[in-house]
């Protein structure tokens, strides 16, 4: 009988180590990226699990003929590493043996190993699988990796909880007719909007919680900003002094990403070019008065009194980048029309809510606020909206049974990297978007 002890055997030498494999044989895994073509020799560039590996084919060392590989396949690699200084990494691999795992049985239908793919959003997107293999495309998504743990490490070292809410729901947390409906064993259920209600049903358990999860909104918008499918990065905080607490918390967490990617992603962040904000503090403006102040400066007359304009979002980020240097800003205080009924009034102003939005580059990232925890206070909202309360008694027993004054935020994962990275499309950073159009891959 075998028996499995979890102990995995290191076949293979990681391609990150190879410098300190000079003058010596190796084996490694990895495909065929590019085969080109010189006088007498070829070079084979192996795309491993991060990184492309140089590799020299020869016949007066390899014992394979070069024919037998094909790019894409997949292969065990036997070569030697040799110093050179003209390569990037300071060495390259000399092939001298291959094992060939597997081989694509047609051409690939769009070339991936140029340096960017040279092809419509379109076409990239219909060819996801094989358009991913693109060494910048990639990086796009490990980059992406690299913001969820440095969210994870700096949350966890602020005592937040990760929590697991479920995406088959009752109700929807934001209201409104975009949401997904769906059969639930003969009854009505919904995809989750939001984990609106339970992070805050959590924060009575651990009083500070965080979730990275997929959210679904139905909404009919076919822009470059939105997906009907994506990743919500949401913590919640209890025992709040108030809302500016919340924006606090996510000044720093900003500031520790970044921190955390020059650290650990320096190789995807030269690949792609990354121009990285600089974090010290982030400028916060009332919404009235960022709307009087793009009004005035751009000569628009304001036309949503509830909301901002995609185009007025851009003109603020611009007025503000000019004035304090900083590409982030706060925009605070909307309106409690435009808010959800769980977001707290300002006692001064019931007509504004104790609610912000950050917005990125000229695009909203984050909205947040302070929510409403005192029962009686909730239940009066709900009746002026002309909500039954009846409808959300699970959620409702939080407030009946005692709630510490608590708010949280919810960014949009693939916002904040399209940002990071200057995109002119949000899809380019979702790993498989899915839009009014688009189910497949």
């Amino acid at each position: 009988m075998n028996k499995i002890n979890g102990n995995l055997k290191q076949r293979f030498v990681q391609p990150e180590e190879l410098y300190s494999f000079i003058g010596k044989v190796v084996t490694l895994q990895g495909s065929v990226y590019k085969i080109r073509l010189m006088s007498g020799f070829a070079f084979v560039i192996l795309r491993t699990k991060r990184s492309m590996v140089q590799c020299i084919y020869s016949q007066e060392f390899a014992c394979f003929p070069l024919e037998n590989i094909k790019e894409e396949a997949c292969l065990i690699l036997t070569g030697e590493v040799v110093a050179e200084e003209r390569s990037k990494t300071g060495y390259e691999l000399r092939m001298l043996d291959v094992e060939v795992l597997s081989s694509p049985v047609e051409e690939s239908p769009v070339v991936i190993n140029n340096k960017c793919m040279e092809t419509s959003l379109e076409t990239l997107l219909d060819f996801r699988p094989i358009t991913l293999r693109n060494e910048k495309e990639r990086a796009i998504f490990k980059l992406q990796e690299g913001i969820c743990r440095g969210i994870r490490q700096f949350l966890t070292a602020q005592q937040f909880t990760e929590i697991h809410s479920p995406k088959l729901v009752y109700a929807g947390a934001e209201g409104g007719a975009n949401i997904f409906k769906l059969d639930y064993f003969g009854g009505e259920a919904f995809l989750a909007q939001s984990p609106q209600f339970y992070k805050q049903m959590m924060v009575g358990v651990y009083e500070r919680v965080f979730e990275i999860a997929p959210v679904y909104r139905a909404e009919k918008h076919d822009t470059s900003r939105h997906l009907n499918e994506y990743i919500s990065v949401d913590f919640e905080m209890g025992y709040i002094e108030g809302f500016e607490d919340i924006m606090q918390m996510e000044t720093k967490l900003l500031f520790e990403i970044l921190e955390f990617l020059k650290t650990e992603y320096t190789f995807e962040l030269k690949l792609l070019n990354v121009k990285l904000p600089a974090i010290t503090e982030i400028p916060a403006i009332a919404f009235t008065e960022a709307k009087q102040l793009i009004a005035q400066e751009y000569n628009r007359a304001i036309t949503d009194l509830e909301d901002f304009e995609p185009e007025e979002e851009k003109l603020l980020y611009e007025l503000i980048k000019k004035k304090t240097g900083s590409e982030f800003v706060f925009v605070t205080h909307y309106p409690s029309k435009k808010r959800p009924f769980y977001a707290m009034e300002d006692q001064e102003n019931p007509d504004v809510t104790l609610s912000f939005d950050l917005l990125f580059r000229g695009l909203e990232i984050t909205t947040g606020g302070q929510r409403i925890h005192n029962y009686e206070e909730q239940l009066n909202k709900m009746k002026r909206r002309g909500m039954n309360p009846e409808a959300f008694e699970s959620y409702l027993m939080i407030h009946k049974h005692g709630m510490p004054p608590h708010g949280g935020l919810g960014l949009g994962l693939e916002r904040f990297t399209s940002r990071l990275l200057e995109q002119t499309n949000v899809r380019y950073s979702s790993l498989f978007p899915r839009d009014m159009k688009r189910l497949v891959p």
